[in-house]
């Protein structure tokens, strides 16, 4: 999997939209605040782009990024990533 530095620059866009979304809907923030949103839809858009290759039918992409299946793996990346390095 090739990506060009155009194709980074928009993945990095919809990471933080993706994570910024995927924090709203859990009703959970991510640790390390912006840069930790970013990750998580990073990581997301790797699941799934590259991993898993996932993607429901009919469902709008934008550069190759299946956007409704990423904002659902960012949902669970928060909760889990929440939920482990939640200190009481």
């Amino acid at each position: 999997m090739a990506i060009t530095f155009t194709e980074l620059i928009v993945w990095i866009i919809i990471a933080a939209v993706v994570g910024f979304l995927g924090e709203f809907i859990a009703g959970r923030r991510a640790p390390a605040g912006i840069l930790g949103a970013i990750m998580i839809g990073l990581f997301a858009i790797f699941l799934i782009v590259g991993f898993f290759h996932f993607h429901i039918v009919g469902e709008p992409s934008l550069e190759g990024v299946p956007i409704i299946s990423t904002i659902i793996a960012a949902i669970m990346l928060v909760v889990v990533w929440s939920s482990i390095s939640y200190r009481r």
